[in-house]
């Protein structure tokens, strides 16, 4: 379940400390945002094998949301301590670590500025787009992740996976979150679910 979050590189060198601290600037000079999303997966023979649709949401520091809407619901919520990962088709949700999450995916850097987090991972531009795969290749689902922007507007993430499956989303309606927006980011468990808790105690 982690390779949803993980719902962010091939080249070391003397430049990659510097394509590091563009992304790290570029992210935080978002600071929040918000938008539509269009999902489209496809195998390593790049056949398509899915489509999708819903919202993201982003927040610094460590809050991530992500509900996908088409073709089947799914929610993962991720504030202070805790990820939350929902699938209200089995009325299950599973709790996790966020220190956990952090370890093994990528898209951690797009909510985390704190150096330790961004010294495991490798990064790679190439014009506005940035890849970005941990150094510990033993470590998480996602081998790598690509962002991109326009304008200093983030308008695409690609995920590529063990199975190298690629899952690449397309940002539309982009904006600030407002403060309401922060709502997303708290999530009740709903009546009658079941419960995965893989928490190591002090986040229960």
């Amino acid at each position: 379940m982690v390779k949803y979050l993980s719902l962010l590189l091939l080249l070391a060198g003397p430049v990659l400390a510097d394509d590091a601290e563009a992304l790290r600037q570029r992210l935080a000079g978002l600071e929040s945002l918000k938008a539509n999303f269009s999902q489209q997966v496809t195998d390593v023979n790049q056949k398509q094998i899915q489509q999708g649709e819903g919202l993201l949401a982003l927040g610094f520091p460590n809050r991530f949301y992500w509900h996908l809407t088409e073709p089947d619901e799914s929610l993962i919520v991720a504030a202070k301590e805790t990820v939350w990962i929902y699938n209200p088709f089995a009325e299950e949700v599973t709790a996790l670590d966020m220190a956990d999450v952090l370890e093994a995916s990528p898209m951690a850097l797009l909510v985390q500025q704190d150096k330790a987090s961004w010294d495991k991972y490798d990064i790679n531009a190439k014009g506005d787009c940035y890849a970005i795969s941990p150094k510990d290749k033993a470590q998480g689902t996602v081998v790598d992740v690509t962002v991109c922007f326009k304008d200093e507007i983030l308008t695409s993430l690609s995920l590529t996976d063990e199975q190298h499956n690629l899952s690449h989303f397309e940002l539309s309606g982009v904006t600030k979150l407002s403060e309401s927006d922060f709502s997303l980011f708290h999530f009740d468990l709903p009546e009658g679910v079941t419960l995965d808790d893989q928490r190591k105690g002090s986040a229960k």
